[in-house]
């Protein structure tokens, strides 16, 4: 089936697949191979999170998924200097600037984008340049929703 833009389109993460892997302490399960099969069953796109802390998603993982996966990739990143830089190295499809706090399992709340507006701007602009669809996870807040 053809992709159109009328479709609900689905995305699949494949961050618990890496956590498992890494509990496991192992090479398996394969979050790469996850997402191939997840390709060859009709998902639409991949999404993964490298976070800075690489509790499940590795930088390894985003070179393998950009290097074999045939549907956009989706990632998710902190707005740091250090996940920007491995966004213009790969330029994927689209990132998710999403917030991170070391202590939480995943991600629980929504970037303060208010209060960040000059900082997010200046953060986004090189990888809107460099091709990157970017979006920001926020919280359904309507000061968050108009800034």
């Amino acid at each position: 089936m053809p992709h159109t833009a009328n479709r609900l389109r689905l995305g699949v993460n494949i961050d618990h697949v890496a956590t498992l892997r890494n509990a496991r302490g192992a090479n398996y399960p394969d979050p790469v191979r996850a997402a191939r099969l997840a390709e060859e069953a009709g998902a639409d796109g991949i999404t993964a999170h490298l976070r800075e802390d690489r509790r499940h998603i590795r930088d390894a993982d985003i070179a393998a998924l950009m290097a074999t996966l045939q549907r956009p990739l989706n990632f998710e990143m902190a707005a740091t200097p250090e996940m920007q830089a491995i966004a213009l190295q790969y330029r994927p499809h689209a990132v998710c600037i999403v917030p991170e706090k070391r202590e939480e399992r995943t991600t629980e709340g929504g970037l303060d984008v208010a209060a960040e507006v000059a900082r997010l701007t200046d953060f986004i602009g090189p990888l809107r340049e460099a091709g990157c669809r970017v979006s920001l996870f926020i919280s359904h807040d309507p000061r968050q929703i108009e800034a």
